[in-house]
């Protein structure tokens, strides 16, 4: 890299656990970034944005789910969810349909907890991408400390934070952070604090933005 043009440039990502587009638009961004020679200049931040705070605690199927909530046959939800089962698919991501659905609460609050200790990012991705793989149900207790032990936390202090309600408070103000800056669902990427994406883009989408991004992030070094 040329001088100027290695500084870092923060990548945030406002994500919810269930969000079958932010598991893809993840991977995606993840890959386009894999692409660019100077791929360790990127810090990826995961941000917290529940689409249902309201969700109730207790688990439940998500074709029931989606069912009840657009008010169609089980046959449409069934039909919609293996859309989206195909296009993971084509990225080479597994994509179960048969998963639960609940309240996501808890699994912010551990991604700031685990964001301390420097594994923010590894551990969300490990909770969704076995939420979405069917390995994992991230809304059981110990499979999520499980989960969390497998990254380096420390079991018993996830436990702790689980049972409490530590790291509600960063939970919102994510929250109201991302709909400050423009997001009213998720995905929601902000780029070095100068462009924004909503919505899955493609791997080329994310590698235009990031390139764009570097770019002006050189200009302005140079003008400083």
């Amino acid at each position: 890299m040329t001088a100027g043009n290695d500084r870092t440039v923060l990548i945030e990502l406002w994500s919810d656990l269930g969000c079958p587009w932010c598991y893809l638009g993840k991977h995606r961004l993840e890959a386009a970034i894999a692409q660019r020679p100077d791929a360790e200049r990127f810090d990826v931040r995961l941000r917290s944005y529940e689409l249902d705070p309201r969700a109730a605690a207790e688990p439940e199927p998500i074709l029931d789910h989606l069912a009840r909530k657009y008010g169609g046959p089980l046959e449409q939800v069934q039909t919609m969810e293996g859309r989206v089962q195909a296009l993971a698919t084509a990225d080479g991501l597994p994509y179960v349909t048969e998963r639960a659905t609940a309240n996501t609460l808890a699994v912010h609050r551990l991604q700031h907890y685990a964001a301390e200790q420097g594994l923010g990012t590894r551990l969300f991705g490990a909770v969704q991408d076995g939420y979405f793989a069917g390995t994992l149900n991230p809304f059981d207790t110990e499979q999520l400390v499980g989960a969390a032990a497998s990254v380096g936390l420390d079991a018993d202090a996830v436990r702790t934070v689980l049972a409490g309600d530590a790291y509600t408070d960063d939970v919102r103000a994510d929250e109201e952070e991302g709909q400050a800056l423009g997001a009213t669902g998720v995905p929601f990427i902000v780029y070095g604090r100068r462009y924004a994406t909503a919505g899955a883009q493609s791997v080329e989408g994310y590698a235009q933005v990031l390139a764009q991004t570097v770019a002006d992030s050189a200009a302005g070094a140079s003008a400083g």
